[in-house]
């Protein structure tokens, strides 16, 4: 058996749970931000036989998008007396990130 830890961008979390479950998979949902943008992400936890792994990976994939935003980075100022400016730039957020461990024991009760 195996635990699939998938991280999704928030926009996708719903998307990915629904497809997950309208094809037989159970999963738990936690909360989570993420460090770069402190953007709220999705973390879904799948328990799964090793043979629907890459079923549950697929779904993950399908229903996960990759987006562009722009945020504003600060420039530091030359000297002292400076104001801080920002510059917009654009990165590339959302997509999944997951990973899958092995389950040593697993109950339901």
């Amino acid at each position: 058996m195996k635990l699939v830890f998938a991280i999704v961008h928030d926009e996708d979390g719903n998307k990915v749970m629904k497809e997950l479950n309208s094809n037989g998979f159970s999963v738990t949902k936690l909360c989570s931000t993420g460090g770069f943008l402190k953007a709220g992400n999705t973390t879904l936890l799948v328990g799964v036989d090793q043979d629907k792994v890459d079923q549950v990976i697929e779904i993950i994939k399908s229903k996960s998008k990759s987006r562009k935003q722009v945020i504003n980075s600060p420039i530091a100022p030359i000297d002292v007396g400076s104001v801080f400016l920002s510059n917009a730039v654009e990165v590339v957020v959302g997509g999944a990130t997951i990973f899958i461990v092995d389950v040593e024991r697993f109950e339901k009760v």
